[in-house]
């Protein structure tokens, strides 16, 4: 038995002798050789570049992204629902406050609203019959919508704005039609009263000798209604701020047409050196203008048709008449009238036809402002009109003896710069005026 027990101890003296033996070959043969190779890894890493610390980040970051996230799809999902959630939220912004449209609304009680909207804006008009009580229009011109509305039929209490932004088109040229377009103001100022209208402009075709008083007291800075006024000939009052000189354009009350630029003779000889076909007053240039053709016999180079007395309305076959005189001449004589501007000369310029205009004062409250000094038909030369202008009519034989020199090509060139200026001088007008109306406003 005690045999036993010896075997059995000196057997667990064995093992932990084994044991101890492992042990420290692991301690000291195994540790050394992972310092060896520790120090090759040293020896070896300062031969190499060092391992670039942001491929370093980046290998623990792929690392990390690796990694489960138990929560992962329902943090995709709450991020999903949060995202439609502010969509949602900003669609029904948008649908609770639209954009807000820039309407303006335009009542032409005067033919120079047919200009206005047919010859400078652009815009379409229904019925295209002239005769019509009531035709409208609508058009986009820069960021302001505009609707329009011409005629008979057009009168106050027979129409309502349906934007709070209106542009009235009257004539003040003489005491009966300051009666008529009274009466207008009067309307109007009643829709703001009702707060119907915010703003309101007025292109006004002014009195000839610029006598415009009696529309001064319905201007805003007078305690009026008025925001701006665009007012036909060189008034003193015109500031560039807000009121602004407008040209008078082309006769839409005798129905003057928008000229197709493709009949206008633009690369062939015209048969006549200038025109002139209108009305001559006792006493006035026109006569002077007509002896200097008779006594220089030029009167078989131009085409000559006067009349004694001025007739408001032509018919068919005397506007054809002008019509073929402008598009058959190289020069379009101008002489002044009550007033120096008058229609001749923007038909003139919409045939291709050089206006040869008497660049003299007439009688009146007109002339020069604070903004313009060089009067009259200061919009004209301010925007650089191709004319000739003249301060007297003894200046026509050498004009005319200078165009019998010119050689066709010259004639055309010239023509060209003609057609080009007013279509330019359209454009920029139709930029000015959308452009005051959407600062002034909006």
């Amino acid at each position: 038995m005690r045999l036993r027990w010896k075997r059995a101890a000196g057997g667990l003296v064995l093992l932990y002798c084994l044991f101890s033996l492992y042990a420290a070959y692991v301690v000291f043969f195994q540790g050394s050789r992972g310092s060896g190779a520790a120090a090759r890894e040293r020896r070896r890493g300062s031969a190499l570049p060092l391992q670039n610390e942001g491929q370093q980040g980046e290998s623990q970051h792929l690392q990390q992204d690796n990694e489960w996230n138990p929560w992962e799809e329902d943090e995709k999902m709450e991020n999903d629902l949060q995202h439609r959630a502010q969509l949602q939220g900003f669609q029904k912004q948008i649908l609770q406050n639209p954009p807000r449209r820039k309407v303006v609304q335009i009542w032409g009680k005067a033919a120079i609203g047919l200009y206005l909207w047919e010859h400078i804006l652009g815009g379409p008009l229904t019925p295209s019959d002239v005769m019509a009580q009531w035709r409208e229009g609508e058009l986009k011109a820069g960021n302001l919508y505009f609707s329009f509305y011409t005629g008979p039929a057009v009168a106050p209490g027979r129409i309502s704005p349906d934007t709070e932004n209106l542009v009235l088109v009257l004539n003040g040229r003489e005491e009966g039609k300051v009666k008529f377009a009274t009466q207008w103001l009067h309307y109007v100022q009643t829709l703001h009263q009702m707060h119907k209208l915010k703003h309101t402009a007025v292109v006004l075709l002014g009195s000839e000798g610029c006598e415009n008083g009696w529309i001064q007291p319905y201007l805003r800075k007078h305690g009026g209604f008025i925001d701006l006024l665009f007012l036909v000939y060189d008034s003193p009052w015109v500031d560039e701020v807000d009121v602004f000189q407008w040209p008078l354009g082309v006769a839409t009350y005798r129905n003057f047409p928008i000229m197709d630029l493709n009949n206008l003779m633009l690369h062939s000889s015209r048969p006549y050196l200038c025109n002139f076909l209108g009305t001559v007053y006792k006493g006035s240039s026109r006569e002077t203008l007509l002896d200097a053709l008779k006594q220089e016999k030029l009167g078989a180079m131009c085409l000559i048709s006067v009349r004694e007395q001025w007739l408001p309305q032509e018919t068919n076959d005397s506007l054809k008449k002008y019509q073929d005189a402008l598009l058959q001449s190289d020069l379009t004589l101008c002489p002044v009238g009550i007033n120096t501007e008058c229609y001749r000369i923007y038909e003139a310029c919409a045939c291709g036809s050089v206006p040869v205009i008497e660049d003299v004062m007439t009688p009146g409250q007109c002339g020069n402002s604070s903004v313009f000094q060089n009067a009259p038909l200061r919009l004209l030369k301010s925007m650089g009109a191709p004319f000739i202008f003249v301060t007297d009519w003894g200046e026509l034989p050498a004009i005319l003896e200078k165009e019998k020199a010119m050689s066709l090509e010259e004639k055309n060139e010239r023509r060209r710069i003609v057609i080009e200026w007013f279509k330019q001088f359209r454009t920029q007008l139709k930029k000015k005026f959308t452009d005051i109306l959407e600062n002034k406003f909006f």
